[in-house]
C-alpha cells in the first residue's frame, strides 16, 4: 500500500482509494439506487441523498484527513464503490468511535475488493492518522460484511440496537466489531 501526495490517495495491488470526482456522482447514485446493494443499510437513496453522502465524505476528508473514499480498480472500472473511515454519526455506548465501512457495486462483490480496500483504509488510519481503535458494524443478517470484518482481524465486541432502525425493523439489531492498533 502506498499513499500519494496531497490528495491522500491510497493504492493497493488492485485498487485506488481516492478523493471523490464529479464523474463519480452519477455512478454512485446508480449504486445507491440498487435495492440489493442497500438492503442492509438504509434502503435506496435518491440522487440528492447520494450526492449529500459524497459532500459529507468530502467535508470529512477536509476536516479530519480521512473519509469514505471513492474506489477504483484500474483496468477494470473507474469507480466500484466507496470504502473508508468515518466518525460514527450517532450516540451509542461505544461512541465516539471511528468506523471502517464499505459499499460496492453489486458486480464487484465476491472479488475480495471490500476486504482489500478496507484493510488499506484501516492501515492508513493506524499508520498515517495514528488512530488507536477502529470499529465496524453490520446488521446481524449481513453475513457478507461480518465475514469482511473477520478477515480484517476484527474481534466481535457486542450486539446493539442501531438507533437509525426503529423497532420492529429487522435491521435494528447490529453487531459491533473492533480492531486495536496494538
Amino acid at each position: 500500500m502506498s499513499i500519494s501526495g496531497t490528495n491522500f490517495s491510497i493504492t493497493t495491488p488492485r485498487l485506488i482509494l481516492r478523493p471523490w470526482r464529479e464523474s463519480d456522482l452519477s455512478l454512485f447514485a446508480e449504486q445507491n439506487a440498487d435495492p440489493l446493494v442497500m438492503q442492509f443499510i438504509t434502503g435506496t437513496l435518491t440522487r440528492q441523498e447520494s450526492d449529500t453522502y459524497v459532500a459529507a465524505a468530502r467535508d470529512h476528508l477536509a476536516k479530519h484527513g480521512f473519509c469514505k473514499w471513492a474506489v477504483e480498480a484500474p483496468g477494470v472500472c473507474s469507480f466500484i464503490g466507496a470504502v473508508g473511515l468515518t466518525y460514527v454519526k450517532f450516540e451509542a455506548e461505544f461512541t465516539p468511535a471511528i468506523e471502517v465501512a464499505w459499499r460496492l457495486k453489486q458486480r464487484y462483490w465476491g472479488h475480495g475488493y471490500a476486504t482489500e480496500a478496507a484493510q488499506a483504509a484501516v492501515t492508513d488510519g493506524f499508520n498515517r492518522m495514528g488512530l488507536k481503535e477502529i470499529v465496524s458494524m453490520a446488521a446481524l443478517s449481513n453475513l457478507a460484511s461480518i465475514k469482511v470484518m473477520e478477515r480484517l482481524g476484527m474481534i466481535q465486541a457486542f450486539q446493539f440496537d442501531h438507533p437509525h432502525h426503529p423497532d420492529p425493523d429487522p435491521l435494528r439489531r447490529h453487531v459491533l466489531y473492533k480492531l486495536s492498533r496494538a
